[in-house]
């Protein structure tokens, strides 16, 4: 007996050992992370202060108009179709991206798997006015495809919401793969064979086992995708400019004063509405993040 509790007294110390040396931190380790601190204070905080100043800055003193003038007319327009042609573009890229990421995991054919996502790495991040173009000389109004298909004779137009949809949809759908397929590799084959072991369909697999497990990297990857369209900015300036309202837009029109003088503290409010949506998405982003990766892991 005497033995045995020695032992175990034993096994308990180096457990806890491990944890306390884990706990423990050097007096300089913080040190190490101070010029990552000083690049997130230049390049995020004094713009961020600045915005702030300015977006509260009415006359001379500090007040709560031009806040209040960036949720009316024209600007409150313009920050709903930005949330609506984000919120669609996103809903369209996550469910065609898990599809697609979903017939790569699964394929046997290991070159298939890699150039898709190696594409999807590349498509992911081509944006802003070489995309315009291509989208321009494709689909619009003299575009190739617009002409040989007749798609105006069918009231087909790229400078419109859907159109810009759809160009939006060619980097958000790769990102949405990107985004997903790690989490498709880590379901285990060994759950989908014991729903087959108990009589279940693939329908009653995905809908009980899979679609739960990976419904927090699916809505991490639509909040993921909503942000990435909400910001973009290049893109609809270089091909629809403001004939579809986008908050984005309105921003760039106050700052150089192409309709009115002067409105430059509305357009750092609008900015400020932005960085609002944005901490928004992020807060429901990173808890969806960390329950995905516990499940997962």
């Amino acid at each position: 007996m005497t033995v045995a509790t020695t032992s175990t007294s034993a096994a308990a110390a180096a457990v806890e050992r491990p944890k306390e040396r884990r706990g423990r931190r050097r007096p300089g380790a913080w040190l190490a992370a101070l010029p990552l601190l000083a690049f997130v204070a230049l390049a995020f905080g004094l713009p961020a202060l600045a915005m702030l100043n300015g977006a509260l800055s009415v006359d001379g003193s500090y007040g709560l108009g031009n806040l209040s003038q960036s949720v009316q007319g024209a600007y409150w327009t313009a920050l709903l179709g930005s949330v609506k042609l984000a919120a669609t573009t996103a809903a369209i890229a996550a469910v065609l991206g898990l599809l697609l990421a979903q017939a790569v995991v699964t394929s046997r054919g290991k070159a298939l798997r890699e150039a898709v996502l190696t594409a999807s790495g590349v498509l992911a991040n081509f944006g802003g006015v070489p995309l315009a173009f291509a989208f321009v000389a494709t689909l619009g109004n003299a575009g190739v495809l617009t002409t040989k298909l007749g798609l105006a004779d069918h009231g087909w137009s790229l400078y419109s919401f859907w159109g810009l949809a759809l160009t939006y949809l060619y980097f958000l759908i790769p990102l949405m793969v990107l985004t997903v397929a790690p989490a498709l590799d880590g379901l285990r084959p060994q759950w989908r064979e014991a729903a087959r072991s108990s009589g279940a369909s693939a329908w009653q697999y995905w809908r009980h086992v899979g679609i739960p497990v990976l419904l927090p990297t699916l809505l991490g990857g639509f909040v993921l995708l909503f942000g990435s369209a909400f910001a973009a900015y290049a893109t609809a300036a270089s091909m629809v400019g403001s004939s579809v309202p986008l908050v984005t837009m309105q921003i760039a029109d106050a700052l150089s004063g192409n309709v009115l003088v002067g409105q430059e503290n509305v357009a750092l409010a609008l900015s400020l509405d932005m960085v609002i949506v944005a901490l928004l998405v992020m807060a429901v982003h990173l808890p969806l993040q960390r329950r995905s990766a516990r499940w997962l892991a």
